[in-house]
């Protein structure tokens, strides 16, 4: 089945009552379950199984991009912030984050959407469709994410558990990624400081402070930064936009953490403990301006000169 037969029969299925789409095939189901059965009739035409998880496929060619998981090889790279991509499809879908593009509009309303998944699951607040059923709460959801409410997980081939904490995960990739929070496995290393990071674009991003590249230049100031997040961040001190409100008393941030450290004097947070005494305090540097005032008390026990630190012995008298 080619990339544009494959593209058309899933963006006909958002607009027909068959969402369920075989990607073998082409044909279109109204249930997951259904789907499901369907594909067992394809198992027997697989002939390059994979050597490192048994998932067989058709295609030689499928087969060598599949491994592309297992080696973590990743070619498609994008070219506003970096993150490769194993697929050259994946790396068109994130390219629209970049673009703006949405492509995908939903003929009921209007709204359009980046991936015709998106699209698909949004038509079915239309049609009232639950095709997911969850047998914990006794009925049926609208979208597989649905089942983190009730802490459990469709009956699906495409579910990949980690067995350490139980999360689930549809891609294998991703399964991958997440077990090096519990492993520790960091395998890509700076070349200039020994550095190492969980994921490739992690690493690209952080090489840009050795190499001095900084390709996101501001067209207000031209200052140049090495994520284009960080370029939008700046961009709000000359158009002064503030998308940040606090829902208890109105007032608007720049950035998302300033708004969660003021969120800190409404509720009454305060998650900065000293280790010495146990006293907390909102807000980090409140703390270590704390903690200046045990080591002038060690320094005085050991007879140490003050002045000998730079510190002001009458600002942190007690």
């Amino acid at each position: 089945m080619t990339p544009d037969k494959a593209f058309f029969s899933l963006y006909g299925a958002a607009h027909s009552d068959k969402i369920f789409t075989c990607i073998d095939c082409g044909k279109c189901f109204t249930q997951h379950d259904a789907l499901l059965i369907h594909q067992r009739a394809h198992v027997e035409e697989k002939s390059y199984p994979c050597s490192n998880c048994g998932k067989c496929f058709k295609k030689k060619s499928n087969l060598i991009q599949h491994q592309k998981i297992h080696t973590g090889e990743k070619p498609f790279l994008c070219s506003d912030c970096g993150k490769s991509f194993t697929r050259k499809a994946d790396l068109i879908k994130h390219q629209r984050i970049h673009t703006g593009e949405k492509p995908f509009p939903c003929s009921e309303c209007g709204k359009c959407f980046t991936q015709v998944s998106a699209l698909i699951r949004h038509r079915r607040f239309h049609s009232g469709e639950k095709p997911f059923p969850c047998h914990h709460l006794g009925n049926r959801l609208i979208q597989q994410s649905d089942f983190a409410a009730c802490g459990t997980a469709p009956k699906s081939d495409k579910i990949f558990p980690c067995l350490e904490c139980d999360k689930l995960f549809t891609q294998y990739a991703k399964l991958l990624t997440h077990q090096r929070s519990h492993t520790g496995e960091k395998p890509f290393s700076c070349s200039y400081c020994g550095k190492s990071f969980t994921e490739k674009s992690n690493l690209i991003q952080h090489e840009r402070i050795h190499s001095g590249e900084k390709r996101f230049i501001c067209s207000e100031c031209s200052k140049g930064f090495t994520r284009k997040a960080d370029l939008i961040k700046h961009l709000r001190t000359h158009t002064g936009e503030k998308p940040f409100n606090c829902l208890e008393c109105g007032k608007c941030f720049t950035q998302n953490s300033a708004l969660l450290r003021h969120k800190r004097f409404h509720t009454g947070e305060k998650p900065f403990a000293c280790l010495e005494c146990g006293k907390c305090f909102t807000h980090r540097p409140d703390l270590k301006k704390h903690q200046k005032i045990h080591n002038r008390v060690k320094m005085d026990n050991l007879n140490v000169p003050i002045m000998a630190f730079g510190w002001n012995r009458n600002k942190y008298c007690l």
